[in-house]
């Protein structure tokens, strides 16, 4: 079934709304009830958005394919698999779609909807986690899809619950999310001046992905 660009930009764009509403809102819920124990706080965040990407890339892959990434629509352009129009056109919605789910988990806790995150992120070791988390995001779509595929949507919100733990930077692994959250000073938010290196770490780590298994992946040859 084939949809048109409209609806293709619409579904990454509510989305990610819906992802990001996911991310801020259970991690706000964690806070309030974890009564000061962030590792519950984290653990509710975490199950509650590895869950949800399970059922979005359901709900959305088939119409769009379920990017609600920029780094993984720029690898998709990259491997042809979506055309470079759309690919430009990806970022916008995920960005914007990002931002109105950041606002409405606002506006459903009673926080004041405009906000910019104190949280700050930095250091080469987080960087660098971002990196790892978003290479192992793209390992994960990558070997799904070429060997199963119906099993893409599971894959990924396993790694994402995994990676929440084992990065040092609870694994963002996308610059729409990340930017998004630069919006919201709640426990899921991050600085302003941390996002340029998480971007260029996400960027960086989807980059090697590709290269990685683009080889990896390559049947073999024989004469």
């Amino acid at each position: 079934m084939t949809f048109s660009p409209v609806r293709r930009l619409v579904a990454e764009g509510l989305g990610t709304a819906l992802l990001l509403a996911v991310v801020i809102g259970s991690g706000i819920m964690g806070e309030r009830l974890a009564g000061g124990n962030v590792a519950i706080a984290l653990l509710g965040n975490t199950l509650a958005t590895g869950a949800a990407l399970v059922v979005l890339i359901w709900v959305f892959g088939p119409i769009s394919g379920a990017h609600f990434n920029p780094a993984v629509t720029l690898v998709a352009a990259l491997r042809r698999d979506i055309c470079w129009r759309l690919a430009l056109a990806y970022p916008v919605a995920q960005v914007v779609g990002a931002v109105l789910g950041v606002w409405a988990a606002h506006a459903m806790f009673g926080e004041p909807i405009f906000q910019v995150s104190t949280k700050l992120r930095g250091g080469g070791g987080q960087a660098f986690a971002e990196v790892v988390a978003t290479f192992g995001l793209l390992a994960a779509i990558f070997g799904t899809v070429r060997f199963r595929p119906e099993s893409t949507a599971l894959a990924v919100g396993l790694y994402i619950t995994a990676a929440y733990w084992f990065t040092a930077s609870t694994s963002f692994a996308n610059p729409a999310v990340t930017l998004a959250r630069s919006l919201s000073d709640t426990f899921a938010g991050i600085a302003p001046s941390s996002v340029p290196a998480f971007i260029l770490a996400q960027f960086v780590g989807a980059l090697l992905a590709a290269g990685v298994f683009g080889w990896l992946l390559k049947p073999d040859t024989t004469s």
